[in-house]
């Protein structure tokens, strides 16, 4: 059924005689199958073939609105949250100030309550939900969805997630990432699907990578591929992180660190998003510093490019809105100290989905989970009993 079903959602068969042509089931098999994704709601068959001759086949396509997935992207300062549909395209979102500092009760609960207005708003009910995609800003243990001793995310160590997310929205899979990889799935998955290696640098508060390769985001043995933000830089040794280590990138081109040294020198800052405004008003002091973060992260990419060859290199975050600045320091010291190998091909761009990359990365990895073909089946057969106002098992 998998096999099946991957073929209708991806539009390589349209009718049940293309679905036997290439499968070599059976017309009855394949009908059989057909029928149950129908009666779960996931399949719909409508009159709009081309008649070659006698009756216009029926035309099967894969129903995007059966149901529902819930993001949120969760930064250190600000989040953004949506409501998308089963193609991943997201209904409603919501833009918001949070800072995930205020520990797990406050910000989970706040993300849960709001989770319920945005359902409202698009007219779906809870009971439609087929699964939670969140981002936090932070080392994450994928398998089990929890922060693991995150820097800047006081009281999240090892809280599990998803189990706050049970008692208002059942037991719907609740996955958990570190925000940057959802970034990086969002803008591979809408605006660079052909591209099989590709690094997404998220230059914010701090600084961290997500890491696409073969197509798939890379997580590494325990979720920690990535951190980039955390690589020693020389000659910063007085630099102190947050994370208690000494010269990390991120302790000296972060957003953070920009804004305090800017406030050292009476310039108003607090956050990256500041910074921002300080270029963007023609302040040289913010220019300058903000070309030297770039020079910085350029370093570190210059060495990534050289270990993991991507095609792309895309720049999100808040200080990617200093665009000039800052991919002028990057791209001179990654195109100088890289392989030409490596970079004859390489292109370093702005992400195009800006901060709506994350919805559209929690969206997709949740939708790709619940609709794997290799459990296909078992979600068909799981939601013909909802529908049927059977329990679970039943």
């Amino acid at each position: 059924m998998g096999q099946i079903f991957e073929l209708i959602r991806s539009g390589r068969a349209r009718t049940r005689a293309e679905l036997a042509a290439v499968t070599g089931l059976t017309r009855a098999t394949v009908s059989q199958r057909v029928d149950v994704l129908m009666e779960a709601g996931l399949v719909l068959e409508t009159k709009e073939g081309v008649s070659t001759g006698g009756r216009p086949p029926m035309v099967l396509r894969f129903n995007r609105e059966a149901g529902v997935v819930l993001a949120a992207d969760l930064g250190a300062t600000h989040c953004r949250l949506a409501v998308a549909d089963l193609g991943g395209r997201p209904l409603v979102e919501l833009p918001a100030e949070l800072d995930i500092a205020q520990g797990p009760d406050a910000v989970l609960g706040w993300v849960q309550d709001r989770f319920e207005e945005l359902l409202e708003e698009a007219g779906r009910s809870v009971e439609e939900v087929w699964g939670i995609g969140i981002g936090v800003p932070g080392p994450v243990d994928f398998a089990r969805g929890q922060a693991v001793s995150p820097p800047i995310m006081p009281g999240w160590d090892r809280v599990p997630i998803p189990e706050r997310f049970v008692e208002r929205f059942g037991r719907v899979p609740v996955l958990v990432d570190n925000d940057v990889n959802i970034m990086a799935l969002g803008e591979h998955r809408v605006n660079w699907p052909e591209v099989e290696h590709l690094l997404f640098v998220k230059v914010a508060t701090g600084i961290g990578c997500g890491i696409v390769a073969g197509g798939r985001i890379h997580r590494g043995e325990r979720g920690a591929a990535g951190d980039i933000g955390h690589i020693r830089i020389s000659g910063h040794e007085e630099t102190v992180c947050r994370c208690g280590n000494v010269a990390c990138v991120e302790a000296v081109a972060g957003g953070w660190a920009l804004a305090k040294q800017l406030s050292g020198l009476g310039y108003p800052a607090t956050g990256s998003r500041d910074v921002v405004g300080l270029v963007r008003a023609g302040n040289p002091a913010a220019a300058r510093l903000v070309r030297t973060a770039g020079e910085l992260i350029g370093e570190v990419l210059a060495s990534l490019v050289n270990f993991f060859n991507p095609a792309v290199i895309i720049i999100g975050g808040d200080l990617a809105h200093a665009h000039e600045q800052l991919f002028a320091g990057i791209r001179s010291v990654v195109y100088q100290r890289s392989l030409p190998l490596a970079t004859r091909h390489l292109q370093i761009v702005p992400s195009e989905l800006d901060d709506r990359a994350g919805i559209h990365g929690a969206a997709a990895m949740v939708v790709e989970h619940v609709l794997r073909p290799e459990t296909i089946e078992e979600t068909a057969q799981e939601r013909i009993r909802r529908r049927a106002g059977r329990p679970a098992g039943g």
